[in-house]
């Protein structure tokens, strides 16, 4: 399932979320500028590699320093490849203005730099030993994910799911959504523990870190639901008018 629109309507533009498209996008093109080997040194000190905070004196001196914490954040704004960037900022486009419009944009702000952290060490205390470079904001997106299922798990989500060559268009409620999402992720994470394999492809645990940070901290930062009418499921299913003005 491809989400391709969100249904639900906003107040306010989504300055937050165009500033971390814009900022990661930047990023990424920083990279793309670089030769192998200074690509390799930017993403040793600001991606995350587990196994600095865990293994120690037993690493190469390489890939011992520096150890600062910093990584658990700098690498959400890193991505590997241009579609590892798209599919990223395309959900966060989705997903992002409802609930930057309903936590106010410094409140976004910090939500969303908490999820990344609190991803970024679910990540690293599932693979410990791990010395493959984990980079991406999919762990923050995941929290975004989370915030979003809390405040409108009724709305709908129109996806797009190709069956052979036709593709299909379903609005569904978000809370099946991203359940079936999350719980893909879950599945994922198990089995790639159960195999003993490194983490050096998808970071499974972060998104999952992601998501329940998001849950977690989206009833504290909310804002009151006072503030806004009551959001009915079935309007604006087909999402013609994301943006109405209450």
């Amino acid at each position: 399932m491809f989400p391709l629109k969100s249904t639900v309507p906003t107040r306010h533009q989504p300055f937050v979320v165009w500033g971390l498209i814009t900022a990661n996008t930047l990023v990424f093109l920083i990279q793309a500028g670089m030769s192998e080997s200074e690509l390799a040194a930017f993403l040793s000190r600001f991606a995350l590699i587990p196994a600095r905070y865990f293994a120690g004196e037993a690493l190469a001196p390489s890939l011992r320093a520096p150890n600062s914490y910093w990584p658990l954040l700098t690498n959400a704004f890193l991505h590997g490849g241009w579609l590892h960037l798209i599919l990223n900022m395309w959900t966060l486009w989705l997903f992002g203005p409802a609930v930057e419009d309903r936590l106010g944009p410094t409140r976004y702000l910090v939500f969303y730099l908490v999820c990344g952290v609190l991803a970024s060490v679910t990540h690293a205390l599932s693979d410990p030993g791990s010395t493959a470079p984990a980079l991406g904001a999919s762990g923050a997106i995941a929290g975004v994910l989370g915030g979003y299922t809390i405040m409108f798990p009724w709305s709908r989500v129109v996806v797009l799911v190709p069956v052979l060559f036709l593709p299909l268009f379903f609005p569904l409620p978000a809370i099946v959504f991203t359940g079936f999402w999350f719980v893909a992720q879950l599945l994922s994470g198990t089995a790639q523990l159960l195999v003993g394999e490194e983490s050096g492809g998808i970071a499974w645990w972060a998104h999952v870190g992601g998501f329940i940070a998001g849950m977690a901290l989206t009833p504290i930062l909310r804002h009151s639901p006072r503030d806004y009418r009551p959001y009915q499921g079935d309007e604006v299913v087909l999402g013609f008018a994301p943006r109405i003005r209450r």
